[in-house]
């Protein structure tokens, strides 16, 4: 989930959580989509701890890390513990707050974990570093500084107290190591989470509107409050349905609820309520303040919704996701997958807020959109596995537009005889380019009624018929001014219908005349990046043809 293709989980994620976990190799550091998923962080205010994991593979750096944090992401990171050797001598850690030595050794069953007396040579690089995370925790603490001061050691209680306020504020990120893999240093990141992370209690209360009003409510994270909940997910399960994740800001929702939908104004029924372990749920009668779990029975209810009573109705601040950036052609394999396909890629799109499926006019393809290829990858995998259809996937056809590059007078006369009613039309007109982005412009000069105005009419369906298919390469015209200025009709022969053959056919000669010429698309593009790759970059897009 941390691939940049998967932003909206994240995102979705960090909309809702009170605190984080950022993870970092101890080899590979800060990457370029670590900074991705800080700076949504940093956006949605969550309190973070870093957890330098792998601490036992060739290359671990633990110090190089924490100096890669500070100065890659200009967080204030602090160790609260410190490790004891590193790559295969990886042993345990210090704890800097108890001062204890904490050994994992390994066993059959997993770590065993034994507390005794920090090394005689580590003391003083654990003296250091304790020092500085008291230095650092005292800044928001006016106590803990005079006592840091004085040198006076504060209490354990004191000093967990004063991370927790900074940690909460922002203002400092304890940082811990280990090896997940191995189950080392996990259940002292367990130990941090319960003391730094903020509780719901901690927090602001949420901030919601009436919809009506505008006005702005507070829902505070009480259990005798109104409910105030957020569905930030939606997943398809083969056995219960459509499966809801919510948050609950305030108040309790109880399964047999009947719930308000505010964003869409659509009353609903709790059916079955969840708490979430990874991919084994456990039914439970109720969630309160403060709890995530997963809802069935929640039908018109999508990502970013607000869920509440309706007797307090409020809406929370939706969820914004970015648009999708790349796309590619599905079709069926065969005719009875045809049916199961459209099915299924509405099921994914009301998943993902970041899939998009639309039918493209022009080509008759159904193109399906994404953040990345691995992204569509993975849908194009799901849809074989989950849904059980065959797609074929292409590259989807690039939308080219046609103009022209001059400005032409020309005259056209359409004349049929066969037998009876004849068909006869007549005009002179001009084409000529217009302004990028000023599409179609069609003027009527005719003077003394030479071509009636139905006629007239006629004439610019005509050209408009053509310009639906171009004569270059068969793709639709743009940016294009006709004046039509003269012309005769027959009281017997003329129609609308030959008027408009007329306008067609004397448009794709015009065209033809006066030179044509292929548009390809243009995107607005916003990159961020440091500051010493700024010409690189400028390059790199220039040689694609960037302005």
């Amino acid at each position: 989930p941390g691939h940049v293709d998967f932003t909206a989980e994240v995102e979705r994620s960090l909309r809702v959580l009170d605190g984080a976990v950022a993870l970092f190799c101890a080899v590979g550091g800060v990457e370029p989509q670590s900074e991705t998923v800080w700076h949504q962080a940093e956006r949605y205010r969550v309190p973070r701890i870093a957890f330098v994991n792998k601490m036992d593979r060739t290359g671990a750096d633990f110090d190089g890390v924490v100096a890669e944090i500070r100065r890659e992401l200009g967080a204030n990171a602090v160790p609260v513990v410190i490790p004891i050797g590193a790559e295969a001598d990886f042993q345990g850690l210090v704890d800097l707050v108890d001062m204890k030595a904490i050994y994992y050794d390994e066993a059959p069953e997993g770590a065993v974990i034994r507390e005794e007396e920090i090394p005689v040579e580590m003391l003083n690089w654990a003296k250091e570093a304790r020092a500085l995370m008291i230095e650092k925790a005292s800044e928001l603490d006016d106590s803990l500084m005079e006592k840091f001061l004085n040198d006076e050691l504060p209490g354990r209680e004191e000093l967990v107290a004063a991370i927790r306020k900074a940690t909460i504020a922002g203002r400092f990120i304890p940082v811990l190591c280990g090896a997940a893999f191995k189950n080392k240093g996990v259940r002292r990141l367990l130990d941090a989470i319960v003391d730094y992370l903020p509780s719901p209690v901690d927090l602001p209360p949420v901030i919601g509107t009436l919809r009506e009003e505008n006005e702005e409510i507070i829902r505070c994270p009480k259990d005798d409050a109104p409910l105030a909940a957020l569905a930030f997910k939606v997943q398809a399960d083969k056995h219960i349905g459509k499966l809801t994740y919510v948050r609950v800001y305030s108040g309790v929702l109880r399964v047999g609820d009947t719930v308000l939908n505010s964003t869409r104004g659509k009353t609903q029924r709790i059916g079955r309520l969840f708490e979430m372990h990874a991919n084994h749920r456990e039914p439970v009668e109720a969630l309160y303040a403060g709890d995530v779990g997963a809802v069935v029975g929640l039908g018109d209810t999508r990502t970013g919704d607000t869920i509440c009573s309706r007797e307090h109705p409020i809406v929370l601040e939706s969820i914004d996701f970015p648009a999708p950036v790349i796309g590619v052609a599905v079709e069926p394999v065969t005719r009875a997958d045809r049916d199961k396909l459209s099915a299924a890629l509405a099921r994914l799109a009301e998943e993902d807020p970041t899939f998009t499926v639309r039918s493209d006019d022009e080509t008759g393809e159904v193109v399906i959109s994404g953040m990345g290829e691995l992204h569509l990858d993975i849908i194009l995998d799901r849809l074989r596995r989950e849904f059980n259809v065959a797609v074929k996937s292409g590259r989807p056809q690039v939308a080219y537009r046609e103009t022209i590059l001059s400005a032409v007078d020309h005259e056209y006369r359409h004349v049929k005889q066969t037998g009876g009613r004849g068909q006869y039309a007549h005009m002179a007109f001009r084409i000529s380019p217009n302004k990028p982005g000023g599409g179609f412009q069609f003027e009527d000069g005719i003077t003394g009624g030479k071509i009636s105005r139905e006629y007239i009419r006629a004439i610019e369906r005509g050209i408009l018929d053509e310009m639906a298919k171009g004569p270059y390469a068969g793709f639709p015209m743009v940016d294009i001014k006709v004046t039509v200025y003269d012309g005769s009709m027959h009281e017997v022969d003329s129609s609308e219908q030959a008027f408009r053959t007329c306008g067609k056919m004397g448009f794709r000669e015009a065209c033809k005349r006066a030179g044509m010429s292929l548009l390809e698309p243009m995107m607005s593009v916003e990159v961020t990046v440091p500051e010493d790759y700024t010409g690189a970059v400028t390059g790199s897009l220039a040689a694609k043809r960037g302005r």
